[in-house]
């Protein structure tokens, strides 16, 4: 807004465009921080430097220790801070399984080849036996039981397999 108003668009119509009321810029240009905003700032300093210094503790002994240092708070508001920023005793939170990100492969890629261009291609072919994974072929469900086909649609093996 202040940027607009400098470049000389009013401050009436900027916030008209913006959705805003008039009024409430003023107020928050004249005081941009609440002292409500201040205090919980405040708080999460606290809660983080406890955290920090016995990273061990959950929300639980941290409200003890936020509590000495001055502080009249709830649990519930400990809690809250903590929860927002992850910040979870060492012991008590398991990590969840969802949601990792996989590592490297554990193999190398052996279908994969660059082209001119720079792009990765996939080549599911094989010059000769066991030269490409199992995982390269699929199963398709038939009258006489599944039939394994490689990528390209091709057949592989003698006679259906059953199972």
């Amino acid at each position: 807004m202040r940027d607009l108003a400098a470049d000389g668009i009013a401050v009436a119509v900027s916030a008209r465009v913006l959705g805003l009321c008039r009024q409430q810029y003023y107020r928050w240009c004249a005081c941009p921080v609440t002292d409500s905003e201040w205090d919980e700032a405040l708080l999460t300093d606290a809660i983080f430097n406890a955290h920090r210094d016995d990273p061990e503790f959950g929300y639980r002994f941290i409200v003890d220790e936020v509590r000495a240092g001055g502080f009249d708070v709830a649990e519930r508001t400990v809690w809250r801070i903590c929860s927002a920023n992850r910040w979870w005793s060492s012991f008590g939170k398991k990590r969840s399984k969802h949601g990792k990100k996989p590592g490297p492969p554990v193999h190398d890629d052996r279908c994969a080849s660059t082209d001119e261009h720079g792009v990765i291609r996939h080549k599911f072919a094989a010059g000769r036996p066991n030269e490409l994974w199992v995982g390269d072929i699929t199963e398709h469900p038939t009258e006489e039981g599944k039939r394994l086909f490689t990528d390209d649609g091709v057949a592989a093996g003698v006679g259906a397999v059953t199972g």
